[in-house]
């Protein structure tokens, strides 16, 4: 299941990844050319606009090498199979909202807050991030301190044994 969700991410940030270096190594120059063929490059506006894109492209183009090297040390016999880690769904009692919620901790390319999937670096994410049942959570926002209790928990190595059926 973990493995099905990074290679999907994967797959995503490769076809960005590629769209963007095509852009850099292709309409990039040509645009370069056209404003440089324009003269006076102090005041060319075309020719400032295409490097400021340059530059985009290339920072853009660095975060993704990252982020792809960070999903591709992403092993599933470090997420623990008693606490939040990624991949976790949980239950929670919100004492400052007087609610149950229920959170699944995924990856920063998936969370979606209006479906209840969270990322493990979002101020929820991390507060959860090794809790256990019965443990409590404070997450500090801008809004506020919320308490949080741990009221159940689904690791995704429970999720992975369920849709594996019995031995």
């Amino acid at each position: 299941m973990l493995q099905n969700m990074t290679e999907h991410i994967k797959k995503k940030l490769k076809d960005e990844l590629a769209i963007l270096e095509h852009e850099l190594s292709h309409d990039i120059p040509k645009e370069l050319k056209k404003a440089v063929a324009m003269g006076d490059l102090s005041e060319n506006a075309e020719y400032h606009m295409a490097k400021q894109r340059q530059e985009f492209l290339k920072a853009r183009i660095r975060q993704l090498g990252h982020r792809l090297a960070d999903l591709s040390m992403i092993n599933m016999s470090n997420i623990p199979r008693d606490r939040v880690g990624l991949g976790s769904t949980v239950r929670v009692y919100d004492s400052t909202k007087e609610e149950e919620v229920e959170y699944t901790l995924v990856t920063t390319e998936e969370s979606d807050v209006a479906a209840g999937k969270i990322s493990t670096t979002s101020p929820i994410g991390r507060c959860l991030l090794n809790k256990k049942v019965g443990d409590s959570a404070e997450v500090v926002s801008p809004n506020g301190n919320r308490e949080l209790e741990i009221l159940k928990l689904t690791t995704i190595h429970d999720l992975t044994e369920a849709e594996a059926g019995p031995q």
